[in-house]
């Protein structure tokens, strides 16, 4: 809630009755009012459509806009960030796909090291023990 340096002066809760009384119809305008009733302060686009409208009322006094506008723009402008870009689940580990290539142009028919390969192209993890094998395998061709 905003601190006032004198409780006594609302300027936003007077704009809010001026506009009502020239304006006794303005939906927008009353559910302005019973928020503010409400939570005691508007957000900053309802404070600007509040201007907005009170800006087209004459008896409104000029001192009491620019005092509206400068509330405006004392609060913060909020900014809605982009998603994030989509992060694949698994990526593949290079390592182990240049492994397996090398242990099958050497033993195609390898059975383990074939299992191997369709996970990995089906990009299943490899687990600890699958990966302990394949570096096996890899140590026992050099």
């Amino acid at each position: 809630m905003l601190q006032r340096k004198k409780p006594d002066v609302d300027i936003v809760n007077d704009i809010l009755k001026a506009v009502l009384n020239a304006r006794p119809d303005s939906t927008f305008i009353k559910s302005l009012a019973f928020q503010y009733e409400e939570r005691g302060s508007l957000s900053k686009k309802q404070l600007e459509g509040l201007f907005h409208k009170a800006s087209r009322v004459d008896t409104i006094p000029e001192s009491k806009l620019t005092t509206l506008e400068a509330i405006i723009k004392k609060k913060p402008t909020r900014f809605k960030s982009a998603p994030p870009k989509p992060t694949p689940l698994y990526t593949k580990d290079e390592a182990a796909g240049k492994m397996i290539d090398a242990i099958l142009a050497k033993y195609p028919q390898h059975k383990m090291v074939l299992f191997l390969k369709a996970k990995y192209d089906n990009n299943e993890m490899l687990n600890a023990s699958e990966m302990a094998d394949l570096q096996r395998f890899g140590k026992l061709l050099k």
